[in-house]
């Protein structure tokens, strides 16, 4: 199954058309580069992407 993205919090989503993070439906199948977030309160790199809560997240949309 191909992996899309979630353009409003770049969720990297799998097998759905409407983001569970955010319940945005604007998807889009183009991305580059994916970081995973397991502890975001203590990730410096997750605080300076603005993401709080765990998930895969893709870096750039495409």
């Amino acid at each position: 199954m191909a992996l899309k993205v979630c353009k409003n919090c770049k969720k990297i989503l799998e097998g759905t058309n409407k983001c569970p993070e955010c319940d945005s439906e604007e998807i889009g199948e183009s991305f580059k580069g994916k970081i995973s977030v397991l502890n975001p309160e203590q990730s410096e790199v997750a605080k300076n992407l603005k993401l709080s809560k765990k998930g895969l997240y893709a870096l750039r949309i495409g």
